[in-house]
């Protein structure tokens, strides 16, 4: 068994979307994804605010420092489901070393004592 050793990173982050984003906002992207009716980018709220890009959720973003593989299964359906007891929505992007997790910003520490307190294998 391993432990999930989820990290929380420091920034509100919100999901934001365009349909050709300019060259400035694309280099303060954490993450996105090519969509048919517009790029979804994950972006520092006060980059948005600066951009005046619309969102809707404000979310904490929490790494969990297990090594996890893209054909690793199980782990998502893990966390996922833990969350989803106590109602907390969890937008997972999987990156090739690590898993990230986005959560609402007001039940962060709430996720975070969550993710902590799993164990996988």
């Amino acid at each position: 068994m391993s432990a999930l050793n989820p990290v929380l990173n420091e920034g509100v982050f919100v999901f934001c979307t365009q349909q050709f984003p300019s060259d400035l906002v694309k280099d303060a992207v954490i993450g996105c994804f090519q969509e048919k009716e517009g790029t979804t980018m994950i972006l520092q709220k006060g980059v948005a605010d600066q951009f005046q890009l619309d969102y809707a959720f404000e979310a904490a973003w929490i790494t969990l420092g297990l090594n996890s593989e893209l054909d690793m299964v199980g782990l998502t359906a893990r966390f996922s489901s833990a969350m989803a007891e106590k109602g907390i929505s969890a937008n997972v992007i999987a990156g090739y070393y690590h898993d990230h997790i986005f959560v609402p910003y007001k039940r962060r520490e709430e996720a975070l004592k969550i993710l902590e307190g799993i164990e996988f294998q």
